[in-house]
């Protein structure tokens, strides 16, 4: 098995074919979005393939090490990851096939007017061992 990384982006990717940002949608089209992501999720808990979904707050800030001594430094406005990741959900299946099988379900999420959105979603897989070399 072999863990795979489906990230939703809020932008930095194509856009999707149904682009209404969520915050323009109905409390409805909300609930039918969340209600297909956990079916979603809950499918492959059945099967074992899911590992963990977390949707982000745009709460956030870049932190960075500020010393020795010395607290940590808060930087910021960037185009932050708050601004560019919506959430994530971490896949353990048998290849990258169903990876990207398991992706393209994923996108046709419904939004705007109970549509699927079609957007696109980062397809990455863990490091397994660290990078090898080469001279």
């Amino acid at each position: 098995m072999a863990k795979y990384l489906l990230l939703k982006h809020y932008r930095g990717a194509p856009a999707p074919v149904n682009d209404v940002p969520m915050d323009r949608w109905t409390p409805e089209e909300i609930a039918a979005h969340v209600q297909y992501m956990n079916d979603f999720a809950a499918r492959l808990e059945s099967t074992g393939e899911f590992v963990d979904a977390q949707a982000l707050s745009p709460d956030g800030m870049f932190v960075r090490y500020g010393g020795e001594g010395r607290p940590p430094v808060t930087d910021g406005p960037f185009a932050e990851t708050k601004d560019l990741i919506a959430g994530w959900m971490v896949i353990d299946v048998e290849n990258r096939e169903r990876a990207v099988e398991l992706a393209g379900e994923l996108s046709a999420a419904p939004g705007a007017g109970g549509k699927p959105i079609h957007e696109w979603l980062e397809v990455r897989p863990f490091l397994t061992a660290p990078p090898t070399v080469t001279e």
